[in-house]
């Protein structure tokens, strides 16, 4: 199993900053963001990691190498601790920046060298999991069941018609449909789609063919997906654990405080001004 994590995009909604930071790299106290990610794949058995970046992000690559003059003065002064704290991931690394900001199907096609005839996890940074078993070894588990690939959704949350809704098959195990960002009273269900995927190889030929008649703007993945469910293809598995949406400044503090709840360090911190 492999991992793709998308994060090629602007981060507009945290603009100033992000105007020379990604937001990819804006940190959860003293740990980027997309570091969870890679933490997540990692403890789900995920050890080859592509991630789609841009012009912009060369910061990432840089987060995932050696700063080799950083961890010889470090080293020489003796302070091993913080030395194994700026330590790469042992996984593998590899990145491929998308030119043009074309969307998120033709980011999943530069992933199809990658990622070959095996299954993948797609991954956005804009969503980070908290529980006691890691997401993507919730959807790898649940892909051994059934075969398929496998949509992550989560159920009623607020602010429905923001997200991509699916409507179950009548076996409420696969998907016959899925519509974004649904109008109030439109939706098909209350089971909506985050950022966490798992794709079989099969999602690459509608991709492709898709992207074939595409004319001009962004070009998504919805209507691969949509292939892959008329074939009987395609699944949904409902998250175990928190979910939390960074893509906004608002998800974004809370992450933080949910982050700073659940790590011992910080525990004191916020029972301060929360009790």
């Amino acid at each position: 199993m492999k991992g793709v994590i998308i994060a090629a995009g602007y981060g507009t909604r945290f603009f100033p900053v992000t105007k020379t930071i990604p937001k990819e790299m804006l940190p959860i106290i003293t740990r980027p963001a997309i570091d969870f990610i890679v933490e997540e794949f990692r403890k789900s058995g995920i050890k080859e990691i592509l991630i789609i970046t841009s012009r912009r992000k060369k910061s990432m690559e840089d987060y995932f190498d050696h700063e080799i003059e950083l961890e010889n003065v470090l080293t020489a002064k003796g302070a091993h601790d913080k030395v194994m704290k700026i330590l790469p991931p042992e996984e593998h690394f590899y990145f491929v920046r998308q030119k043009e900001m074309k969307g998120t199907g033709d980011a999943i096609l530069l992933a199809k060298s990658f990622t070959g005839n095996d299954p993948f996890i797609v991954a956005y940074p804009d969503d980070i999991h908290f529980g006691d078993e890691p997401l993507s070894l919730q959807l790898i588990n649940f892909y051994k069941k059934t075969g398929c690939s496998v949509l992550t959704t989560i159920h009623n949350p607020r602010n429905l018609e923001r997200y991509g809704i699916i409507a179950p098959a009548p076996d409420n195990l696969h998907v016959s449909d899925i519509i974004e960002k649904p109008a109030p009273g439109k939706e098909p269900s209350k089971e909506a789609t985050i950022g966490r995927y798992l794709f079989t190889p099969e999602l690459y030929k509608p991709l492709e063919e898709g992207y074939a008649k595409h004319k001009e703007g962004e070009y998504y993945h919805i209507g691969a997906i949509r292939t892959l469910a008329k074939s009987n293809r395609l699944v949904f598995m409902r998250a175990a654990g928190k979910h939390l949406d960074i893509g906004a400044p608002s998800g974004y503090l809370e992450a933080i405080l949910t982050y700073a709840q659940l790590t011992d360090e910080y525990k004191e911190i916020i029972s301060k001004f929360y009790g």
